[in-house]
């Protein structure tokens, strides 16, 4: 199939609603694309079609995570060849390892969400009425798209918000436009508009599988974080917090069972995955993150835990309960560095051959939701965000996170560190798409442990440890866009 430019997003239009993929969650997907949303519930379908799109392998379902993961440090991969090592070694060039499928993932992504906002604002213009849900959905769905885009192609806000972000298209195009990319501080200040637009739209109930008011508030919190916006990012944050009717944090004693289930009491904003659906099969997330010898032969490219991540989850004899999601990886019986968060967890801790079963309470363990936002993040959050401002805020929110492990001392006012907050967040969020980000906004810099597997990177793909200002960090625009918008080329990352 032909990859989808951002360039043509005219012409797609015209058979959105014809496509079963796209609309494949109920039969009135063969409705005239002009006709498509003349109901808020139709408007509805169309989200039940862009939530599935999110979970495409090229997005949420497997490689954006992954991207986070495999090149925050955290992870290593133990022999090259299986898929997606070149996240790991930095074998990017805008002809090949350039992942343009996130390019063209998320923009077709984001079209779905301008189609929906276009077509809304027809019907409310025609005096219909009932759309607030479904327009605050897609705004906050946008933002979060354009967001998660423009720190894969962008420079951190905090490092260089001039430079180059990503083309910002907010409403369908002509076959001859050729967007050029906005700069960094342009995007995040349109991520900021649709995040500010949509809150009073949405519900404040739970919207299992949607975007509710506090997953709203909950990127928001995110972006104002990479903004380097301190009281903003804990003002949003405590908001979700003190949302208790409708989110708690895991005790310690359910936090391992509660993978092997759906929408939990954390979970703020989860994408549904399901069998013979959106199942990406062996190459599910779950999958490349856990032991290649569990439910697979196949040789795909697994990542485990690095061991310097695998020295601090150890601390304080062994007694933090997140160990329980881990289990033996292909190294060694004794090595616990393989993941199970998006495998329904492990059934025994420690298995290498046991058969699991999924969130579902059913057999197949890849049609696992993925946890987009988790209110674990949001303690971690207004922990970072109120250090300064309020150190002993800041220690209550960190030890509600910090007391996963007994056997650590409890945070003070005396004592708390920023490093501290990092290093329990890399320990909760492991596996689920944060760290790199966050090494990348603080400009701290990254090891990896290459020689968990005896592997030989070419200093000619990255050196051993790199900072964000290695050319490398973000991606380069891919040669198919460049291609077909020939004026983005003089935008190229530098370097590329």
């Amino acid at each position: 199939m032909k990859r989808i430019k951002i360039l043509v997003w005219g012409f797609l239009l015209i058979g959105l609603s014809s496509c079963k993929k796209f609309l494949d969650v109920t039969p009135s997907n063969s409705a005239d694309a002009s006709k498509a949303i003349v109901t808020p519930r139709d408007a509805q379908i169309v989200l039940n079609g862009l939530m599935n799109q999110m979970t495409s392998s090229s997005y949420y379902g497997r490689d954006f995570i992954m991207y986070a993961e495999a090149k925050g440090g955290d992870m290593a991969v133990y022999s090259q060849g299986r898929g997606l090592d070149a996240l790991y070694t930095f074998n990017h060039n805008p002809n090949t390892g350039s992942y343009s499928t996130f390019w063209s993932k998320i923009y077709y992504c984001i079209l779905q969400s301008n189609y929906v906002l276009e077509e809304i604002a027809k019907r409310e213009a025609a005096g219909v009425t009932g759309f607030n849900s479904a327009k605050g959905q897609a705004l906050t769905a946008r933002a979060l798209m354009y967001f998660d885009l423009v720190r894969l192609y962008g420079k951190a806000y905090t490092q260089d918000r001039t430079s180059y972000g990503v083309p910002l298209v907010l409403t369908k195009l002509g076959f001859d436009a050729k967007p050029l990319r906005a700069s960094v501080e342009q995007v995040y200040t349109q991520v900021l508009k649709d995040l500010t637009d949509a809150a009073p739209l949405l519900p404040k109930t739970k919207m299992n599988g949607y975007i509710n008011y506090y997953a709203n508030k909950a990127i928001l919190a995110r972006v104002y974080l990479n903004m380097d916006m301190k009281a903003e990012a804990l003002l949003a944050a405590e908001e979700v917090i003190n949302a208790t009717s409708l989110y708690t944090l895991y005790t310690n004693a359910n936090w391992v069972s509660s993978w092997r289930s759906q929408y939990g009491s954390e979970s703020i904003f989860e994408l549904n995955v399901n069998p013979l659906e959106n199942d990406l099969g062996t190459s599910s997330l779950g999958v490349y993150q856990r032991n290649r010898n569990v439910g697979t032969t196949a040789a795909l490219g697994f990542f485990y835990a690095s061991t310097d991540f695998l020295n601090t989850l150890n601390t304080a004899s062994n007694a933090d309960i997140r160990r329980g999601i881990m289990a033996r990886d292909e190294s060694a019986a004794t090595r616990l560095g393989a993941l199970y968060k998006y495998s329904g967890s492990t059934p025994d801790g420690n298995s290498s051959t046991s058969k699991m079963a999924g969130d579902k309470s059913t057999d197949n363990s890849t049609a696992v939701n993925i946890k987009v936002i988790r209110l674990s993040e949001m303690y971690l959050i207004a922990a970072e965000a109120s250090l300064l401002s309020n150190p002993l805020k800041a220690v209550g929110y960190l030890n509600a996170i910090r007391s996963r492990n007994p056997g650590l001392a409890s945070a003070t006012v005396a004592n708390i560190t920023l490093d501290m907050i990092l290093e329990e967040k890399r320990k909760e969020l492991y596996g689920e798409g944060h760290r790199y980000f966050d090494m990348i906004r603080l400009n701290r810099s990254i090891t990896f442990n290459d020689e968990f597997g005896g592997l030989s990177i070419s200093t000619s793909l990255r050196p051993k440890t790199i900072d964000r200002t290695f050319y490398k960090a973000i991606l380069p625009i891919p040669q198919s866009e460049i291609n077909a918008n020939p004026q983005i080329k003089a935008q190229q990352n530098p370097n590329y």
